[in-house]
């Protein structure tokens, strides 16, 4: 049998953190009530004007810088024309022809055979980033049989990192995503929760033998998991695969990815192409982005954006810390993937081992065996950990002294799982847990055992 190469693209859209929207003032907050931070603008009145967001445009040039593009110091805004209810002027904000950014990677790792501990880097390219506007949300009452419209999304600004079609399952999809997400929430240029709707992904995917064009690609649009979007990459190459060997053929289709069902289904067709009628923006002038050797000397540095400041800016990426924790710590490299894959999980480890006298190496241990495992559990963020690292470093600087002994630690841990305001000495104190270190202590103790039961020690039988 002539094996199937699958190939796996990705449209990226992040919004950008910001208080405003990319062309208006209004305000940008999640779960606000219906229609409540609609400008002139973003209802398209007649007569309203775009005026963009240089807090946007600095996010756009940071993300660019940290996934290695090279950022265009001059790029075009252009209306993309389509028809939907929660898009009042009939177009989109986009740039189209020359885009912010181009021509940049992004590496990512992924386990071999599901192993943690075996991990291969892979890279893929960054084709372009975009800056463009969201649109509002359509809301489907079925009850009612009626479609109602909210506009408050509508204008948020967007990038839109589009990713060349490098990768070939859903676990590579997910950890390019999931290493996306790690560096726009360090660089803080968008928050990147899935769950809000602050990235949505579209994969496209196809399947064609060794040697081979590649084959008709579908699309699944809107994302909003990185399992799920694993999932309906997998299942949609398995489709492509049985229905071409079953002799049928594939459309070049948007689907949908059901969470419930586990598949993908079918939305609209791509065969007729459809004509989005792209054309220069005519209310916004060309974006001019500047360095430090293009910046005029009379220029006021308050009104350009100069790139050469916004790369002296940059953070350590993810895999920079995640290096970082290895070389400093003596951790192993899966770990400090899990310190970085877990919010605040980091500043959780460092805490605990600069309040304790343990080494890293032990400390680990403990943050990923018993305090993460507990966390998951009962589905908490470390944020809302009712053992604080303060706590944790307290408990294994008993352990260390050996005033207390592994058994008696995790007991103890146990107790201030509860929350209720102790310290683990006083949890000690109150169960009676701690090592006794005097001699003549421990012989009292023994001799104690001892009194009374003399045959049974001399006949060996005391146990």
């Amino acid at each position: 049998l002539v094996p199937w190469v699958p190939v796996v693209g990705l449209e990226v859209h992040a919004q950008i953190s910001s208080n405003s929207k990319l062309f208006s003032g209004s305000q940008v907050q999640f779960a606000a009530p219906p229609n409540s931070l609609v400008s002139f603008f973003d209802a398209s009145l007649p007569g309203t004007l775009p005026v963009l967001n240089r807090r946007c445009v600095e996010a756009a040039v940071m993300t660019g810088l940290a996934l290695n593009c090279r950022v265009n110091k001059k790029s075009l805004f252009d209306r993309k024309h389509y028809f939907y209810a929660d898009l009042p002027a009939g177009y989109q904000i986009t740039q189209q022809r020359v885009p912010i950014a181009v021509n940049g990677s992004l590496s990512y790792s992924v386990c071999v055979d599901n192993k943690m501990s075996q991990m291969v880097t892979k890279t893929v390219r960054i084709k372009q980033i975009q800056l463009e506007q969201d649109s509002g949300k359509s809301l489907h009452d079925d009850t009612r049989s009626q479609t109602l419209v909210d506009l408050n999304r509508a204008g948020v600004g967007l990038m839109e990192v589009v990713m060349e079609p490098d990768m070939c399952c859903g676990e590579e999809a997910a950890a390019a995503v999931r290493e996306l997400q790690l560096i726009l929430q360090t660089l803080g240029s968008s928050q990147a929760v899935m769950a809000e709707g602050q990235l949505r992904v579209d994969a496209n995917v196809s399947v064609h033998h060794p040697g081979e064009p590649y084959g008709v690609r579908t699309e699944v649009k809107n994302i909003n998991s990185l399992r799920f979007l694993a999932k309906a990459v997998d299942y949609e190459i398995q489709r492509q695969i049985e229905e071409l060997e079953n002799g049928g053929t594939i459309l070049n289709e948007t689907r949908a990815f059901d969470s419930k069902l586990g598949c993908t289904i079918s939305m609209r067709d791509k065969e007729g192409k459809q004509d989005y009628r792209f054309m220069p923006e005519p209310n916004l002038p060309p974006l001019i982005l500047y360095d430090a050797k293009s910046l005029p000397a009379n220029m006021n540095h308050q009104q350009v954006v100069n790139i050469n400041s916004i790369h002296e800016r940059l953070p350590d990426l993810p895999s920079v810390k995640r290096a970082k924790l290895v070389e400093q710590y003596g951790i192993l490299p899966e770990h400090s993937f899990t310190l970085l894959n877990e919010d605040g999980l980091t500043e959780f480890f460092e805490n605990v081992v600069n309040q304790t006298q343990m080494k890293p190496k032990k400390v680990i241990g403990w943050i990923l065996k018993d305090l993460l495992s507990y966390l998951r559990q009962h589905s908490l963020t470390v944020k809302e950990s009712p053992v604080s690292s303060f706590l944790l470093a307290d408990l294994l600087n008993l352990l260390e002294k050996k005033e207390i002994s592994s058994t008696a630690a995790k007991q103890v841990l146990a107790e201030l799982w509860k929350g209720e305001g102790k310290t683990p000495l006083d949890i000690v104190k109150e169960n009676k847990l701690e090592l006794i270190q005097d001699q003549k202590e421990l012989e009292k103790i023994c001799q104690a055992v001892i009194d009374g039961r003399e045959n049974e020690v001399i006949t060996g039988s005391l146990c």
